[in-house]
């Protein structure tokens, strides 16, 4: 890959040419960062070619994404209860000016003026969208009394501002309901700003959510949570600075609003593939897809209204197939088979589609464009991947051959921003056949940081490869430029020189992909080999919500995970653990370095019983609480020897969120170690 080729993704057919305003010629502002470097001329010459090949004249998508807008707020910037700012529009009026930046691939800025719309705006009557509050859409549909909220944004901040701003513009109503879409927080975090718990008890609120929506949300967020929160740091631009040299976009939304994220069990769960309901006076059809975006996850069809809310499964370009921040692969194919259902039973009828990303797409031939282009875009990359892979493509290669039919490329909405075809095309080979390209070398390979010294070695040191490096780097040869790099960099981790060629190296690639997920993880390593490891406040799910609804075993399970076995090596013991309040029983056993746990059982021979309310252990989980406290208090009871909960804490491990991803840009070890979880001091973090 160089400048002029497969780092600018897929060059389209000579088509009209246009932009967005204004001249590359004239100065561009001041990089953010003391060591950081301009467009080359390589990268210039690449962004100008994309200018003269994309369809920037098309603007249809301008005109929709204005279309019904009331009003915007006389703020852009949005507090938290704590003082600090959650959410700041004005971060991004770099793009506003009118200027074309070489340091953006003309696509993506494209992209990220679009979501530069930020107001309330009418869908059609009755139907009404909060957006640039968050990275995703927040709809109000007016019922006969009161509002029913689809998809309350991320934070508790953003979706009770958006909520004050409609009522001031449309007469206060208070929210009847609240349609959960799917299992991402973007969808459902800030559901604490527009519903109260009083209102809930009285059953003056229905939460609407699909089938597993809890199970879905805690687990995708437990597990690996701490992993995933790193890797969304890259993959979002955390780290770098709003800025026409850093984050400029996240392609379904500016980014992730900062503040409380909080989850609430939904009143009605949508279990079958379509159920139809009436709430507050509004007729809706839920069609639930599985699978596809989320793993819980569905469509709502409003019949009276003739709107169709395609949730995530259809928004302003191709999606994530292996989401770059880390979740199981999806299926491309359900992806697009779900889209057709859809297509067939309410594209005909639809006068309006609605998404929680993007904008909307009104009459029946655009509606059905849309939704037919997005169908072809996941089914043609999961058939034709899985094509060349039949004939021999690995996935070492497969990004490097794949490529959407001219068809595709020709259409915004099928561009590659949230989801490039780069990395989606090696998803498919993951989901079907896994990470090894059958060549025994790669089967079990070495380290990079083993290896490296190797190649380095054979290269004849350091100089020479800093110098073919600096060569490679000169002629805009930067995808090579990073294989040598890259070894240098793993071989030496104290070698700045190299780290910060590297990062120029980065930096020239970033600049050049259309998709910010791309763009935003080049940048933000090249961030980290210059300044090192430096945490920034993000968003997250750690709130006694998500204590609450993670299921006592679920919550036993990810024990296993916290602990290092390394530490357990000869322990061996069974707890017993039951929740009286919720008939709950459990078997926790440590055997052979292993953690494992085991519902609706007790062991004969237990080495210790612990009795506590589902509702007091919470209390410990969440870090409210000691559960020697509990005990003392006679609100849990203990038989047999506590010292193996003892035992137990020694082997836990709190993870780092800021662990070392490139090497030598960290100091001490990737994590700490501090015993928590089931003792004395114990606390509870949810993930992302």
């Amino acid at each position: 890959m160089n400048g002029s080729s497969r780092v600018s993704t897929f060059v389209l057919g000579a088509l009209v040419a246009g932009g967005l305003g204004g001249t590359s010629a004239a100065q561009e502002p001041k990089h953010y960062h003391s060591n950081g470097k301009m467009p080359s001329q390589f990268t210039i010459e690449a962004q100008q070619q994309q200018r003269r090949v994309l369809p920037l004249a098309d603007k249809q998508d301008f005109e929709e994404a204005k279309r019904g807008f009331i009003a915007a707020p006389p703020y852009r910037k949005i507090m938290n209860d704590k003082g600090g700012v959650a959410w700041n529009m004005d971060n991004w009026d770099f793009l506003l000016g009118g200027k074309d930046f070489d340091s953006i691939h003309p696509s993506l800025q494209r992209q990220a003026l679009l979501n530069m719309e930020y107001g309330l705006f009418e869908v059609v009557p009755g139907i009404y969208q909060v957006r640039g509050f968050d990275l995703a859409n927040i709809s109000f549909i007016r019922g006969n009394t009161g509002w029913i909220v689809i998809d309350p944004l991320t934070v508790k901040e953003t979706s009770r501002a958006a909520l004050k701003f409609i009522n001031e513009k449309l007469g206060e109503r208070p929210v009847v309901a609240v349609i959960v879409s799917h299992s991402h927080a973007d969808h459902f975090g800030g559901i604490r700003g527009v519903v109260d718990d009083a209102a809930l008890a009285a059953g003056k609120v229905q939460i609407i959510a699909p089938k597993g929506f809890i199970a879905e949300s805690i687990a995708e967020n437990l597990y690996a949570g701490n992993a995933m929160t790193r890797r969304k740091s890259y993959t979002y631009g955390d780290l770098v600075p709003p800025s026409p040299y850093g984050q400029v976009d996240a392609s379904i939304g500016k980014a992730a609003a900062s503040g409380e994220v909080g989850i609430l069990p939904p009143t009605k769960s949508i279990d079958q593939p379509f159920e139809e309901m009436t709430i507050d006076g509004v007729r809706m059809v839920f069609q639930n897809t599985p699978g596809t975006e989320a793993p819980a996850e569905m469509n709502t069809w409003f019949p009276d209204l003739k709107a169709f809310w395609a949730a995530e499964n259809i928004v302003g370009g191709l999606h994530n197939v292996l989401t770059l921040r880390g979740a199981p692969v999806r299926d491309a194919l359900a992806w697009s088979q779900y889209i057709n259902v859809a297509l067939y039973r309410f594209g005909d009828q639809a006068d309006v589609m609605f998404a929680s990303h993007s904008w909307p797409r009104w009459g029946k031939q655009r509606i059905a464009e849309v939704m037919r282009g997005q169908r072809d875009m996941y089914a043609h990359l999961n058939n034709q991947v899985l094509h060349l892979a039949n004939t021999g493509v690995t996935i070492s290669q497969v990004h490097n051959v794949y490529e959407p039919p001219k068809g595709l490329q020709e259409q915004w909405y099928a561009r590659g921003y949230h989801g490039s075809y780069l990395h989606n095309s090696r998803a498919v080979i993951q989901r079907y056949l896994g990470f090894w390209d059958l060549n025994p070398a790669t089967l079990v390979p070495l380290s990079p940081e083993d290896s490296a010294p190797l190649y380095v070695e054979m290269m004849g040191g350091a100089e020479k490869v800093m110098a073919k490096g600096r060569d490679l780097y000169n002629q805009g040869r930067y995808h090579l430029a990073t294989e040598v790099l890259n070894k240098l960099v793993y071989a030496e981790p104290r070698n700045q020189e190299a780290k910060n060629l590297l990062a120029d190296t980065y930096e020239q690639m970033g600049y050049q992909f259309e998709s910010p997920s791309l763009r935003n993880s080049f940048l933000s390593g090249a961030k980290e080999l210059r300044d090192g490891v430096v945490a920034v406040t993000a968003a997250k799910a750690g709130s006694p919500d998500f204590v609450r609804g993670t299921s006592t075993e679920l919550f036993l399970n990810y024990l296993g995970i916290q602990m290092d076995s390394r530490k357990a090596e000869g322990m061996k013991f069974k707890i017993n653990i039951s929740t009286p309040d919720n008939g709950e029983k459990f078997v926790v056993e440590l055997s052979n370095a292993t953690l494992t746990t085991i519902a609706g059982y007790q062991a004969s021979d237990a080495d210790l019983t612990l009795t506590i309310d589902r509702g007091e252990l919470e209390d410990v989980m969440i870090g409210a609480a000691k559960l020697a406290d509990k005990v003392a208090a006679g609100k849990a009871k203990m038989e047999g020897n506590p010292q193996v909960l003892t035992q137990l804490a020694s082997t836990m491990t709190t993870f780092d969120n800021w662990f070392e991803v490139l090497p030598g840009t960290k100091k001490g070890s990737a994590m700490s170690q501090k015993p928590e979880l089931l003792q004395d001091d114990a606390t509870y973090y949810a993930g992302p």
